[in-house]
């Protein structure tokens, strides 16, 4: 390598260390590490070209003024794109992508696991709390990006409850930013009505500080009237507790006895008033409940009914003849046990039986999942919702800084997938439907 390369590589590193953060490189990042990610920030390669053409650094940098130029670039293209004109074609151009995405199939649910805020602000040299901030204006926009494409369905992931080990001051500014946001989207915000998006919080309430339950539940009513979308706050929640739950209340619902059928003119009823009137006085029997058909009928070593005599205004007798198939009385046995209800089998518990009693019962399947900050694991989201038709999506960006520019890749590569399974049915229909015709 000659003195110039070194010399060059050198000015590469200063200009590097001076500049800190350019289109979202963090301080300290390599060249090589740029030019991996250009595939997450598409738009860098429009003001960046040397990325593309796979350079280790830009010649320009090597000079000893690229660092005002630098400044002077970006501050330029800020200031444009931030001037109502630079606006409004920024609009339109958003509008315009949209607009391709809605030509192809669109997921109905898509779920975001909000990843990097942390991060996000110690790259950038701030709080925590402000890099949340940021992650909620984020949410805000790829929300309204989603409810524009067509998503039916959005769950993100917002709290866990393994947050509540953090430290203590993080958690409050939390439990705070999630109070004040919450306000702010069903108060100010227009967002949710104009696309008649309703709000669910998906979690473990009782685990909610009083003041910021409070909260939700307004959120919950006040967006309660919206039908049209939906989105899904998971707040505080883990998969775990969800299926825990859900195994709780399928286990209550089969050890629950079944409502009782008496009605005022049922044969039982008539005579548990007949009996009752025999005690004179006396406590009435306990109520006697119907059997089900199949058992009205008398079984063996039954004795018939007796006619039963009935004292009528203290002295007048009458009699009264239970017909013969009157129900007979099992509330207690010979021994003196109490003869439980028939259950429900437990071999009759199904996938669906658990299903209906998940958080996201009454939504579609989750089609598309989306995690930010490049880790490649669940971490206790959505389990039981991600199936063999979900697609998974790791990007390298952090939450904060997703947007529209990453989104569409993501929903160019679902749609892609979706027309290869389509063709691959077709092919595989075709071949089944020609194997029958020769069979036959």
């Amino acid at each position: 390598m000659s003195a110039t390369d070194l010399s060059h590589g050198g000015r590469r590193r200063a200009v590097t260390a001076t500049l800190g953060s350019r289109n979202g490189a963090v301080v300290g990042e390599s060249s090589e590490t740029r030019t991996a990610n250009v595939a997450f920030r598409p738009v860098a390669l429009l003001s960046y070209p040397e990325r593309s053409l796979g350079l280790p650094f830009s010649p320009i940098d090597a000079l000893p003024w690229s660092p005002i130029m630098s400044s002077s670039v970006s501050l330029l293209r800020r200031l444009i794109l931030e001037s109502p004109p630079g606006e409004w074609a920024l609009n339109q151009l958003r509008s315009l992508l949209i607009g391709a995405l809605r030509q192809g199939p669109i997921p109905q649910h898509v779920a975001f696991e909000m990843d990097g805020n942390r991060r996000y602000a110690r790259s950038h040299r701030m709080e925590t709390v402000e890099g949340h901030h940021r992650g909620f204006e984020a949410l805000a926009r790829i929300m309204e990006i989603c409810y524009r494409c067509g998503v039916k369905v959005v769950t993100v992931y917002a709290f866990s409850v393994e947050n509540y080990n953090r430290p203590k001051h993080e958690v409050e500014g939390l439990m705070q930013l999630a109070k004040v946001k919450l306000e702010q989207l069903t108060t100010y915000g227009d967002i949710l009505d104009r696309y008649g998006a309703c709000v669910r919080v998906l979690g473990q309430r009782e685990m909610i500080r009083e003041d910021v339950l409070q909260v939700v539940d307004k959120a919950v009513a006040r967006t309660k009237h919206n039908n049209k979308a939906v989105l899904n706050i998971c707040f505080p929640y883990t998969s775990r507790a969800e299926i825990t739950t859900a195994i709780k209340l399928t286990v209550q619902e089969f050890l629950a006895p079944p409502p009782p059928k008496n009605t005022p003119f049922s044969p039982s009823r008539i005579r548990q008033k007949i009996l009752s009137s025999q005690l004179d006085g006396r406590d009435p029997l306990p109520t006697i409940q119907d059997d089900s058909p199949d058992d009205s009928t008398a079984r063996e070593g039954d004795e018939p009914d007796k006619e039963v005599e009935v004292d009528m205004d203290g002295g007048d007798s009458s009699s009264a003849t239970l017909p013969p198939d009157s129900p007979k009385s099992r509330l207690w046995s010979g021994e003196g046990s109490y003869n439980a209800p028939n259950l429900p089998n437990p071999e009759s518990i199904t996938v669906e039986t658990l299903e209906k009693h998940m958080y996201t019962s009454q939504d579609p399947p989750l089609e598309l999942f989306v995690r930010t900050s490049g880790v490649e694991r669940l971490s206790d989201f959505m389990l039981w919702q991600c199936h063999q038709d979900t697609h998974l999506f790791f990007l390298q960006c952090y939450w904060p800084d997703f947007d529209l520019q990453h989104f569409i890749w993501v929903m160019l590569e679902w749609q892609w997938r979706q027309k290869q399974k389509e063709r691959d049915d077709n092919a595989e229909r075709a071949r089944n439907g020609k194997a029958r015709r020769l069979v036959e």
